[in-house]
C-alpha cells in the first residue's frame, strides 16, 4: 500500500513538473495549442513526423490573423512570430534584447566547436564578429574567386561525363560535391578533389558533419525534455577530433601565418596576427551602467571552430538552395533559357571565362537564385532568445528572459499576402523595380541585423558562380525518376534538406 502511495506521488509530481508552464500563453493572451505533458506541441518533432520548420509552418497558417503563436517545446514555452514588423524588433530595432542564438541551452558547458560567429553567444560572438567582419570584404572576396572558378571548371567536367552516359545525376549530390570542393580550397586551402574522387575524405567529411546517428539524436532530444539535468551533455563532440586535426595540421604547415592563399585559414590568421580581440561587452555592465571591457585571445581552438562553421553552414545550405534552383529550373524552361541567354551574353564579353566581374554582371541570374531561395529557404526559420523581460509594442505582452522567438522563413515567403502566388516561380519579383521594399523582412534567407550572415556575400557569389558553370554548359530536364515536390526530410534541424535527393537530366548545350 505505501509502495503504491509513493509510485501515485511520484506520477502526480512528474505530471506537475511537466507541464508547470502550460499556463504561460494562455496567462499572456497568446493565442497556441494544447500541449501535452513532457512534449508540449513538439511530439512530431520528436518521433520525427515533422521538422521544425513544417511544425511551425503549420502553426503559421492554422492561426492566420494573429501576429505570433505560442509553442511549447517540450516543457519551455516559445513564440513563433508571424508579423515582419515583430521580426525587425527581434533581429534589428530592439537585438540589444535578443542577441542570443539560442540553439545552445542557457548556462551550458560550451563546446569547443560551439564557439563559432554561428553558435556562439554573448562576448564572444560580439569579439569574433568584430574582429571578422573585415575579412568579408569585397576586396577579400574577390582574391578568393579564382578557386571558385577552378571547382565550377570541374563542376561541369563532372556533370558532363554523367550527361555523356545518359544517366539522371542527382542535383543534390552534385552541388554537395562542388560546394565541397569549394570551401576545401576556400576554407582549408586544399584541393579536396569532391567532384572525381568518389570516396573523397573531404566529401566524407562534410556528410558526416549532418549525418546524426541515433545516440546523437537522442542525445539533443534528451537536453530539450531535460535541460536542467543534461545541460553539460555534449553534442558535437563526435567531430572535435578531426576538425582539429585537420586545421591544426594546416596551421603548422604554414607556421601559423599566412601564406597569400586568400583562402579562410589566412584570413583567420590575419586575424591573430591582429593580437587579443579587445572590445566593450555585450553581457557585462559596471556599477554605473557602462559595458564593461573584455578581451579574447583568438587560439588554434577558436580559429578551428570558426573552420567547422564556414565547411558546416557553407557546405549544407549553398548545396540545398543551388540543386532546388535548378530543380525549380528544370520545370520551368523559358526561364532557364533567359537565364542561359544572358549568361552567354556576359560571358561572351569576358573571353568566355567565368570571373569575379562576370558573374556580378548576371543579375537575372541573382533573381533565379533569389526566387529558388524563397521558395524554398535552406534555413526554413531563424531563431533568437530573449536576454531579458521584453515587451512587444505591438502586442502589450510581456515575455521573460531566455524565452526562445522563432521566425518561420519558409512560411512568410510562400505567403501569398507578400509573394502573390507564391507557388509560381518567377524569379521578376526580385527586379529592384518591381520589388516591395516593404517585404524586406519577410524575405530573409541570410538573416538579417548583427547576427545575419558573415558570409552571405561569398555564398551567394559561389552559389551563382556554380549555377553559372552548370547553365553555360547544360541544359536541365527532369529525369523519369524526378519528383514534382520534393519530400523534405522530417529529420531536418536547422538546415531543410530533402529526402532521395534532386535526380535531375543534364543535356549538353549546343552553342
Amino acid at each position: 500500500m505505501i509502495t503504491l502511495a509513493v509510485v501515485v506521488i511520484l506520477l502526480v509530481s512528474l505530471y506537475l513538473y511537466n507541464t508547470r508552464t502550460f499556463k504561460y500563453w494562455e496567462q499572456r493572451g497568446i493565442k497556441h495549442d494544447k500541449p501535452l505533458p513532457l512534449f508540449g506541441n513538439n511530439l512530431k518533432g520528436y518521433i520525427f513526423i515533422k521538422s521544425m520548420t513544417q511544425i511551425a509552418h503549420d502553426l503559421y497558417w492554422k492561426y492566420p490573423t494573429e501576429k505570433v503563436v505560442g509553442f511549447f517545446r517540450s516543457t519551455q514555452p516559445e513564440l513563433i512570430i508571424r508579423d515582419p514588423e515583430i521580426a525587425k524588433r527581434i533581429l534589428i530595432t530592439d537585438f540589444d534584447y535578443f542577441w542570443q542564438r539560442g540553439f545552445t541551452p542557457h548556462k551550458t558547458v560550451f563546446e569547443p566547436l560551439m564557439q563559432n560567429l554561428f553558435f556562439a553567444e554573448g562576448d564572444i560572438w560580439k569579439l569574433l564578429r568584430q574582429r571578422m567582419t573585415p575579412a568579408f570584404t569585397s576586396g577579400k572576396l574577390k582574391a578568393m574567386f579564382p578557386l571558385i572558378v577552378e571547382r565550377a571548371e570541374k563542376l561541369q567536367a563532372r556533370a558532363l561525363a554523367a550527361a555523356v552516359d545518359g544517366k539522371p545525376v542527382d542535383a543534390r549530390d552534385l552541388m554537395a560535391r562542388f560546394t565541397t570542393d569549394f570551401i576545401g580550397a576556400c576554407g582549408f586551402g586544399l584541393d579536396a578533389d569532391s567532384l572525381n574522387d568518389e570516396d573523397s575524405a573531404f566529401r566524407k567529411l562534410g556528410i558526416k558533419i549532418f549525418k546524426f546517428g541515433t545516440m546523437d539524436i537522442i542525445k539533443a532530444i534528451a537536453k530539450e525534455l531535460f535541460p536542467e539535468l543534461l545541460q553539460n551533455m555534449k553534442v558535437w563532440v563526435r567531430l572535435e577530433g578531426e576538425i582539429n586535426e585537420l586545421v591544426g595540421e594546416i596551421l603548422r604547415q604554414r607556421n601559423h601565418k599566412p601564406v597569400g592563399r586568400n583562402d579562410f585559414i589566412d584570413l583567420m590568421l590575419e586575424c591573430k596576427q591582429k593580437g587579443t580581440m579587445v572590445g566593450e561587452s555585450i553581457e557585462k555592465r559596471k556599477p554605473d551602467g557602462t559595458p564593461e571591457i573584455v578581451s579574447l585571445e583568438l587560439n588554434d581552438g577558436i580559429i578551428g571552430a570558426q573552420v567547422f562553421v564556414f565547411f558546416a553552414a557553407g557546405f549544407e545550405t549553398s548545396s540545398s538552395a543551388t540543386s532546388y534552383t535548378l530543380h525549380e529550373l528544370a520545370y520551368h524552361p523559358e526561364v532557364q533559357k533567359k537565364a542561359q541567354d544572358e549568361i552567354d551574353r556576359v560571358l561572351a564579353k569576358h573571353d568566355n571565362k567565368l570571373s569575379y566581374d562576370a558573374v556580378k554582371e548576371m543579375t537575372y541570374l541573382e533573381w533565379v537564385f533569389k526566387e529558388g531561395m524563397r521558395m524554398f529557404p535552406s534555413l526554413g526559420f531563424l531563431l533568437r532568445r530573449s536576454t531579458r523581460p521584453y515587451t512587444f509594442p505591438d502586442l502589450g505582452v510581456t515575455i521573460d528572459e531566455n524565452i526562445k522567438v522563432l521566425i518561420p522563413l519558409q512560411s512568410l515567403h510562400n505567403d501569398p499576402k507578400y509573394f502573390p502566388e507564391p507557388e509560381v516561380f518567377r524569379p521578376e519579383r526580385f527586379d529592384p523595380e518591381e520589388f516591395d521594399s516593404a517585404n524586406k523582412y519577410v524575405y530573409l534567407p541570410f538573416g538579417d541585423g548583427p547576427r545575419a550572415c558573415i558570409g552571405a556575400r561569398l555564398g551567394l557569389m559561389q552559389s551563382l558562380a556554380g549555377l553559372a558553370a552548370v547553365l553555360s554548359s547544360f541544359t536541365v530536364e527532369p529525369a523519369p525518376e524526378t519528383v514534382r515536390h520534393p519530400i523534405v526530410d522530417p529529420k531536418s534541424a536547422i538546415v531543410q534538406s530533402i529526402t532521395k535527393g534532386l535526380p535531375l537530366t543534364f543535356r549538353p548545350r549546343e552553342k
